[in-house]
């Protein structure tokens, strides 16, 4: 699985490797207007100006600041390395706004376009739909340019709007860009700053890709249609970007220990600059007030020039309020599973069978002996750590491994450094009944707690455990979609008003192109070459969007990023492949909630022809900010200029495409109301009836109750009143329920997840 969250390590290795300089690199956010023209000084621009501000600022300290970047569009303002003292006197600066110390993130298909409903010829997959030249542009760990996924065979002239580059690096050129690959750009100036300069023979110090995951996230996004692809014969068939014929931007801001905030506002500065259409972002942080988040103050300035942004929101479930980029004019998908696995049987002496999961595509074992704990080594041998096996007792054994501590392929690593044949890893309670699956070196299964305690029951039982593992290949016909349980979970702790995450997509078992120095497992002793992977993380399920989202800009070249973010949500489903509520793994398979999934699962067909949408302007996307009781100097950081709330700003009047209603705990009569505007893009003429699923413990008023329109484009309102009514009849502090307007063909569906807190 793969994320790239915030890592506390990382966190204090930016304050380590700066302590004993004093200085730390800071991204500075300055209010513009107050840009200062003294007479003794021609300042051409902004640039200009920051850099006598840091010169004026390093004359009276005693260590010299160094500036970064100077950012155009992501935010007003700068990345420089600074000293407390300097930072004190920056703060003295007329038109300055905020500082934020620089901070490393981490990073968070052959089926999956089928599942998703998508088919060649038909619809969105339609010749005359595919012709657009649509620019998504890729944050990640840049990319393998060769690969065939990324050629340009018959792609016509790079659009004439575009302003991008082809950067060169170690092993990289501008002739490494082509008409499929139109830009590639690398940023480490931040990350450097903190960790020293990349080693250029272990990394590249350039946009080519050295560790898989930006070429996987770029082929699911926009990649070619490859023919025969799989990983060892798993997940044969044809893998394929949701927007094959869309132009692809990379900006590498991800290396070997994560990725630099600073990094990330230059590259989406330049990115805006470049000219992209759709910015996709399978990396994050923890949550936090989004006049503190970076990410969510650059993803505003792209929205506001009409780029749509999608994000993963994050790989930390199922704990609740764990969700990260949580910004309103975000796209924030969760991962859930397609109808697609990698089982295994395992079968212990006593004929019990189980299925796992894993990505090993040799011969089944024979019926082998199990050791684990005591008997398998000493002290950690139960979490298969390097020097915990002893030698003497696996060799020629399965051994149970522990999840946990180190990573699930480097427990098989260490099995077979010391001589086991095989390893079953187990979950524990609070791991539950996910298994994913693993590119292994050796024979290898991950199985679900029930199966993990059964296991240890005859282990424990028997005089001479045992156990075989034989693997099945690549099976269809699972039950999906399934929430996975490593997925980010609302309630947002940063702005309960808006249900996050928006909305699933497939992101478990996900195939996809990879870089050939990068061998499927990430391990050093792993010398496997291989031109696809199959990985799982919210990290592919946010490419999904980006790629989809670029499908329905080529189709609706007019919609604004919200109108495209609304048909996604409105128009996605909360059903399985067998009718019954989509499920969550982590819970047992009890019914997901839109805490999980947001609006549902994505299907992008019907989000093609939605009928009505929910749009936003950045004006109430600002309102919205004012409601949450943003002062004027946080509110400046997205407006880049003053900006006069209004005097009563609702969260409720956001025209967001779902509605979460917070209460206080115990509320009784309690009401709370919404309104929204939907703008028909359906039938010309066309009336709505309102379907109301209440949740448990709320009365929903709905005015009025019937909308009709008589011309596309045209607007109509409504409110929703929520009454808290208290009593017994919720069981927990949350309840959810929907709003859905009915007309002919079209159902535009918007979830409801009410709180008491």
């Amino acid at each position: 699985m793969t994320s790239w969250t915030l890592l506390p390590f990382l966190a204090f290795l930016i304050t380590t490797a700066n302590a004993a300089v004093d200085t730390k690199t800071y991204i500075v956010h300055m209010d513009n207007t107050r840009m200062a023209q003294p007479s003794n000084i021609d300042l051409g621009g902004s640039k200009q100006w920051y850099e006598s501000i840091l010169e004026s600022i390093a004359e009276s300290s005693s260590s010299s600041s160094r500036l970064l970047y100077v950012y155009e569009t992501a935010i007003a303002g700068f990345a420089a390395k600074l000293s407390s003292e300097q930072l004190h006197s920056l703060t003295k600066v007329d038109g300055f706004l905020s500082a934020t110390e620089d901070e490393l993130l981490t990073l968070h298909t052959t089926h999956s376009p089928q599942f998703l409903g998508l088919r060649n010829g038909r619809g969105l997959w339609e010749a005359a739909e595919l012709n657009s030249d649509v620019i998504v542009g890729v944050l990640d760990t840049g990319i393998w340019p060769e690969h065939v996924s990324f050629r340009d065979t018959g792609m016509p002239a790079v659009p004439s709007r575009w302003k991008g580059a082809c950067e060169g690096g170690t092993n990289f050129s501008s002739s490494n860009c082509n008409r499929k690959l139109i830009g590639a750009r690398a940023f480490f100036k931040g990350y450097e700053s903190v960790v020293g300069k990349i080693n250029e023979t272990t990394e590249y110090r350039s946009p080519r890709d050295r560790q898989g995951h930006g070429s996987h996230t770029a082929s699911t996004a926009a990649g070619n249609c490859v023919k025969g692809a799989s990983l060892f014969g798993l997940a044969l068939g044809s893998a394929t970007g949701m927007k094959n014929t869309a132009r692809i931007a990379v900006y590498k801001v991800c290396w070997r220990l994560g990725c630099a905030n600073s990094d990330i506002l230059a590259a989406m500065d330049r990115a805006t600059l470049d000219g992209v259409d759709v910015l996709s972002l399978s990396l994050g942080g923890l949550a936090r007030p989004f006049y503190t988040d970076n990410i969510a103050v650059a993803s505003f300035s792209a929205i506001q020039r009409g780029i749509f942004v999608a994000c993963s929101a994050g790989n930390s479930g199922p704990s609740p309020s764990t969700v990260s980029n949580a910004a309103p004019w975000i796209m924030t998908v969760a991962a859930s599973y397609i109808d697609r696995s990698f089982p295994t049987k395992v079968k212990l002496g006593g004929g019990q069978t189980f299925e796992g999961s894993s990505l090993y595509s040799g011969k089944p074992t024979d019926q082998l002996p199990l050791v684990y704990r005591e008997t398998a080594g000493g002290k950690g041998a139960e979490y298969c750590t390097a020097g915990t096996l002893d030698p003497k007792l696996v060799n020629g054994k399965i051994v149970l491994c522990d999840r946990g501590l180190n990573g699930r392929t480097d427990k098989g690593q260490q099995v077979k450094l010391a001589g086991g044949a095989a390893m079953i890893m187990l979950n524990t309670e609070d791991q539950g009944e996910e298994t994913l699956a693993d590119a292994h070196i050796l024979p290898a299964t991950s199985v679900g707690a029930s199966a993990a305690k059964a296991i240890k029951q005859h282990l424990n039982s028997s005089d001479n455990p045992t156990a075989s593992i034989s693997f099945r290949g690549t099976v269809f016909g699972y039950r999906a979609p399934v929430m996975a349980a490593f997925s980010s979970r609302g309630p947002s702790l940063v702005d309960p008003e808006v249900i996050k995450p928006d909305v699933t997509a497939p992101g478990v078992n996900i195939l996809a192109a990879w870089t050939p120095v990068a061998a499927p497992s990430l391990l050093t002793s792993d010398n496997r070459s291989v031109l696809f992977n199959i990985i799982s993380g919210t990290s592919m399920s946010c490419p999904h969007i980006s790629g989809l989202a670029a499908l329905l800009k080529s189709v609706h070249k007019d919609w604004s990023p919200a109108a495209i973010k609304s048909a996604l949500m409105t128009t996605s489903y909360t059903v399985d492949n067998r009718r019954a509520p989509i499920s969550d793994i982590s819970s047992g398979f009890k019914a997901a909630t839109p805490f999980a999934f947001g609006s549902g699962h994505v299907d992008p067909e019907r989000a093609s022809n939605p009928g009505l949408i929910y749009d936003i302007s950045t004006v109430d996307y600002l309102n919205h900010l004012c409601s949450l009781k943003y002062n004027s100097s946080q509110i400046a950081l997205f407006a880049k200029t003053s900006y006069t709330c209004p005097r009563s700003a609702h969260p409720g009047d956001l025209n967001y495409p779902s509605f979460a209603v917070p209460f206080k705990s115990g509320a009784r009569n309690a009401s709370i109301t919404h309104k929204r505007t939907a703008t028909n893009v359906g039938c010309p003429v066309s009336r709505y009836q309102v379907l109301v699923d209440e949740p448990d413990g709320v009365s929903v008023i709905v005015k009025p109750r019937n909308l009709v329109f008589g011309k596309l484009g045209e607007k109509q309102s409504y409110r929703v009143t929520f009454v808290s009514l208290g009593g017994s009849s919720v069981s927990s502090n949350s309840s959810f329920g929907s709003i859905t307007w009915f007309s002919g063909r079209y159902i535009v569906r918007s979830p409801v997840a009410v709180t008491w807190n």
